[in-house]
């Protein structure tokens, strides 16, 4: 093993210590890093607070890179610095620099991508936090080797280990070379998959219904073709995959039908648009606003805050109530019962400008005051009218309105009726009870 190159690196920073020119390599590290600190400082104020409509770049989070682009810009400047300095002087505090820089600019690039992937609501999982961690190490520990010089040798072990796999022998280099390969390509697929699903449910003229299909269908593709390009470049062949495409099938034959037919489902969900995220809806027991709509089921919360998941297949052969597909209002109407006496020529319009006075009842169709039918103990009345936002709950409103009628008939001093009944005892038959108590 030849001699470290962090040893020569700093035995060659002291000679040029020793020289003159060695403050023309302090001062271009000093301009690097002032001009990487002002571009990126000059980025952060300028996405900020992004603009309505400011481009794709702003609304994927251009203003956080911006912690990427101080250590990129600087390892960019330092190997400009040192390809044009480097003709006239040695350059070896900028070597020296280059890869600490680089490896700080990997690992906050890498910080980045997988925070816009995977992070949701700005909240940073366990997991996620613990694998930075151990990227962040494992990056460290490659520089380490790399001034060690111990990287060759590291490669060269790993390439001697071979393992067998079915006829064939791969090393393990070629293994880990592979995973990684798939791992990154898979990290980079979807995190384009999130940059066009935000850039598509930002489209102000698209159904909802169809923002959702393209980021579903975008994100699959883009998962599909990051496998076949990583399998690709490690030299795995594809046909392959036939072998598994045939399992698969199978598969889908005995049992996964459920679940492929879920997909298909959600799918079927998106495009026909029979319902849209926001939509209150009613299926067998469950019902409530309709808040996810993904491809294997469908996510419902009631009115109590409770949410249902409800797989794909049941909105498709079963019936569903549908409150907002084309029109959101929805018909209430409460029944109580009048004396015999009452004029219902007055009261009537009475009671529907009662109604209308409760602040979610729609004007347009106005509420309505009618006389039902002739019941045993008095006059059967329905108010009926409309609500606009019957994802607000039902029960307050017709509290309200039942409230507003109660007003009314006290106002007027008309008395609710409540069931009266007359009990006629037989004559002969409260003669036999006097009889038997003469007996006694």
């Amino acid at each position: 093993m030849g001699t470290p190159l962090l040893t020569n690196l700093l035995s060659d920073l002291a000679d040029d210590f020793r020289e003159p020119q060695f403050l023309w390599q302090v001062g271009t590290v000093l301009i690097c890093f002032l001009m990487a600190w002002l571009l990126s400082r000059a980025v952060r104020s300028m996405f900020h607070q992004p603009e309505p409509g400011s481009g794709m770049i702003a609304e994927i989070g251009a203003g956080s890179f911006s912690r990427v682009l101080m250590p990129l810009t600087t390892l960019l400047l330092l190997l400009g610095a040192k390809a044009i300095l480097g003709r006239w002087q040695h350059v070896h505090l900028l070597s020296l620099l280059v890869p600490v820089i680089g490896s700080l600019a990997l690992i906050r690039f890498a910080f980045y991508v997988l925070r816009k992937t995977f992070v949701k609501e700005g909240r940073v999982g366990s997991f996620l936090a613990t694998f930075e961690k151990l990227f962040a190490g494992l990056v460290w520990i490659g520089v380490v080797l790399h001034f060690t010089g111990l990287w060759p040798d590291l490669l060269a072990a790993l390439e001697d280990v071979v393992l067998p796999v079915g006829k064939n022998k791969i090393s393990l280099l070629a293994i880990l070379q592979a995973c990684i390969s798939v791992v990154l390509t898979l990290i980079v697929a979807l995190w384009a998959s999130a940059a066009l699903e935000a850039k598509l449910m930002a489209l102000p003229t698209a159904h909802t219904s169809f923002k959702v299909v393209m980021s579903r269908v975008s994100k699959a593709l883009l998962i599909v073709l990051a496998v076949l390009a990583s399998l690709t470049m490690v030299g795995i062949d594809l046909t392959v995959l036939s072998v598994f495409g045939g399992a698969l099938g199978v598969g889908l034959g005995f049992g996964l039908q459920k679940i492929a037919s879920n997909y298909v489902s959600g799918f079927i969900i998106l495009l026909d648009r029979s319902m849209s995220i926001g939509d209150m809806i009613s299926v067998d027991k469950f019902n409530g606003k309709v808040t996810q709509i993904n491809t294997r089921y469908t996510v419902l919360q009631g009115l109590d805050g409770a949410e249902s998941v409800i797989p794909n297949e049941m909105l498709v052969s079963t019936p569903v109530q549908n409150f907002s597909l084309t029109n959101t209002s929805v018909a209430m109407w409460t029944d109580f019962s009048v004396g015999y006496d009452t004029d219902l020529d007055a009261l009537l319009p009475v009671l529907a400008q009662a109604a209308l006075t409760v602040e979610r009842v729609c004007k347009d169709p106005a509420p309505g005051a009618h006389l039902m039918r002739f019941g045993a103990d008095g006059l059967e009345l329905r108010v009926s009218f409309w609500i606009a936002d019957p994802q607000n709950g039902k029960t307050g409103v017709l509290s309200d309105v039942n409230r507003a009628l109660w007003a009314v008939m006290k106002e007027r001093g008309i008395e609710l009726p409540f069931p009266q009944r007359v009990v006629h005892i037989a004559a002969e038959t409260s003669l036999k009870s006097d009889q038997n108590l003469v007996k006694s």
